[in-house]
């Protein structure tokens, strides 16, 4: 049951038989918590229709609706809203609608594909705290449109050439002695991580050294040994050297067994990966062919460029004088060829920092000069850093905070609490083990995708740990707390059927607010896809956390001697525990039978 089509159809009757007239759209919103109600009609649009105040105009409707309609119980007005509470049955009949769909929350297959990127990391280092948010919001947008029925294909591009690169491959060749993942126990990421790390160090050893011999800080950048070795070792990649693509290819493998090792525990997956050593040089045909069309523009020096003045931008180039690319045209080039691999997607979503909105602007509006329509459909989920309280990180200077290191930190402080609780009594080494990977991992998704995807935020392990408050453990251990009433109630041999939910015809204030927040679940689920945020997942989770402890704590569901009421109060109690574990799976989050 859609409570809020319910709800506007029979708004809709009361307009057209009040005022004689009809109104297309209704505005319809949850009603402000200091007033009685759940639902809010805004009266303003509809004055022009009644001739008369705001606050008249939403008494005329309530009365009409309360005398007319079997869904309103009641009524208030504050100046131009209407706040309408319904009939206790309406509820009744939304649980039962709900508990007898065993899809509740799965918008059916609307005949839509959509691509969405994330992650894409560089091959030179480990991830760190801020791929964790990129790989958490994109698979939970991901999530989410699968939920809202589309086709969801689930692509990364993994930068995998260019200087950053060959710093890595140069210290190594350097300072290495075939040091490996197996000979030195090092998983392969960190240890090309840690060869970056020394690039660095050693160059500014190096930039130090050569000022001191009267080189410019400028000369000395270029002529320290350690950087030209690293150039000289781009360009002998570019030019396919048989030595070099194999240090490359070998260090390369490395860490791609690395980044699975950590995907695998992050819970993210990917359909399809695009390596930026096979996409780089795709656009450049496509810049020649819109310079032949007058799309671009050549200047003296050969070099092609796209004027966006006119688009409130500036002019930004798109092959240099050299003829070679820059990262707008491979991005072009990469846009395209998915396009070419996955036909039928309506639109691409690219989960990626702040830091590259101007980058996002500019490559759509180039598509879409170019004449590729869907470059209208295509969007950059744009998300904030990630601070912590010690402050910025730098994975030059060895300095950034680890996803593996800090993954394995929540697993161990979830270990700490759980056992410090001494809750683990009857339960096998193997899963108290499971049961602290959920929990840490659970707080550290949940703290990660609460916020808003475009503000900046601050991580705090510590904070994100804790069994009360705005967490992942306190929803997790509702949804613990919800199964145990459920096992009780089984051993009770207290069975519910759907239509037993029927026979109750009243209800107190905390069990109408569950049933409103579980009656929204799909509006929510539709909100989130709309605006590509989890947050509107994680704060409704956390809602119905809230309600429904709310409801155990002023309601008795055992003790109660009316066996119907003891029958729905279960019956919510399972269907909200339902609610909790598909909201929480939308986030890429586990919920646990026992806590």
């Amino acid at each position: 049951m859609n409570l809020d089509l319910l709800l506007q159809s029979e708004i809709q009757k009361a307009v057209t038989a009040v005022f004689n007239q009809t109104v297309e759209n209704l505005q319809l919103q949850a009603t402000n918590a200091e007033f009685e109600g759940t639902h809010t009609l805004v009266c303003f649009p509809l004055t022009k229709l009644s001739r008369k105040g705001p606050e008249e105009t939403a008494r005329m409707v309530g009365e009409y609706l309360l005398a007319n309609s079997g869904v309103i119980s009641k009524y208030n007005v504050v100046k131009g809203f209407l706040n309408l509470s319904l009939h206790d049955s309406i509820w009744v009949e939304a649980l039962h609608a709900i508990a007898s769909d065993p899809n509740y929350g799965q918008i059916p297959y609307n005949g839509q594909e959509i691509m969405i990127e994330y992650s894409s990391p560089n091959t030179n280092k480990p991830l760190h705290l801020g791929h964790l948010r990129n790989n958490f919001l994109g698979y939970s947008v991901s999530e989410i449109y699968k939920a809202n029925g589309y086709n969801v294909h689930k692509v990364q591009i993994i930068n995998d050439r260019g200087i950053h690169i060959c710093k890595s491959m140069a210290a190594w060749k350097l300072f290495g002695n075939g040091e490996t993942p197996q000979s030195s126990g090092t998983k392969g990421d960190h240890l090309v991580g840690k060869y970056y790390v020394i690039f660095d160090k050693t160059y500014k050893v190096q930039i130090s050294e050569l000022i001191a011999q009267g080189l410019t800080e400028d000369e000395a950048g270029k002529q320290a040994p350690i950087m030209v070795l690293a150039s000289e070792m781009l360009r002998k990649w570019e030019q396919k050297d048989t030595e070099t693509v194999e240090l490359w290819k070998m260090m390369n493998s490395w860490v791609y067994e690395g980044f699975d090792a950590t995907y695998k525990r992050m819970g993210v997956d990917f359909e399809k990966l695009y390596f930026e050593s096979d996409t780089y040089l795709l656009g450049k045909e496509l810049v020649m062919q819109g310079l032949e069309k007058g799309i671009f523009f050549k200047k003296e020096d050969g070099s092609v460029w796209v004027d966006l003045t006119s688009d409130g931008l500036d002019q930004k180039v798109l092959l240099r004088a050299d003829g070679t690319s820059v990262y707008m045209t491979q991005d072009i080039g990469t846009a395209i060829l998915r396009f070419t691999d996955f036909p039928k997607i309506s639109g691409q979503v690219y989960t990626v920092g702040n830091e590259q909105e101007y980058h996002f602007k500019v490559l759509f509006l180039i598509l879409n000069k170019l004449g590729y329509e869907w470059a209208k459909r295509c969007f950059h989920l744009s998300y904030g850093m990630v601070d912590l309280p010690t402050g910025k990180m730098k994975s030059r200077e060895g300095t950034v905070v680890d996803a593996d290191d800090l993954m394995q930190e929540m697993h161990d402080e979830a270990e700490k609490q759980t056992r410090e609780l001494g809750k683990l009594e009857g339960v096998s080494e193997a899963d108290a083990q499971a049961l602290f990977e959920m929990i840490g991992l659970g707080a550290l998704k949940f703290f990660l995708l609460k916020v808003d995807p475009k503000k900046r935020m601050l991580f705090d392990p510590n904070e994100s740990i804790q069994l009360q408050g705005f967490t992942g453990p306190f929803i997790q251990y509702t949804h613990a707390r919800i199964k145990a009433i459920v096992r009780k109630a089984e051993s009770l041999r207290i069975h519910v059927n759907p239509q037993d939910l029927r026979a109750v015809t009243t209800l107190e204030p905390a069990e109408r607010d569950a049933l409103y927040l579980i009656s929204s679940f799909e509006n929510k689920i539709r909100e989130a896809a709309k605006d590509y945020s989890p947050a509107i997942i994680a704060n409704y989770a956390f809602e119905l956390a809230k309600a429904y402890n709310q409801f155990y704590q002023s309601i008795p569901i055992f003790s109660e001697e009316n066996t119907s009421k003891l029958k729905f109060r279960v019956a919510l109690s399972y269907t909200v525990a339902r609610i909790i574990k598909r909201s929480m799976k939308l986030l890429g989050i586990e919920v646990p039978e026992r806590m």
